[in-house]
């Protein structure tokens, strides 16, 4: 079965990885660090609610949504 990834998941993803290179620009900017933390935070409870809400395996879930995001050149 394919796992399909909402717009609103893979947003969030983008955010959350975009807040992660800002952090790694800049790793003692403390207000980066907590927007990259916040923006995960997001993701997590979005992918959990998803999975639960569609009956996907959370994990799998996560790994697609991650591998769309972060290796666009691997999408079907």
């Amino acid at each position: 079965m394919a796992i399909e990834l909402t717009p609103e998941l893979i947003a969030l993803q983008e955010a959350a990885d975009e807040a992660g290179r800002r952090v790694s620009a800049t790793p003692n900017d403390g207000e980066a660090r907590q927007a990259w933390f916040t923006a995960a935070a997001r993701v997590q409870a979005a992918v959990t609610e998803h999975a639960e809400a569609a009956g996907l395996n959370r994990f799998e879930l996560e790994k697609a949504l991650r591998r769309h995001v972060r290796h666009p050149e691997l999408r079907d």
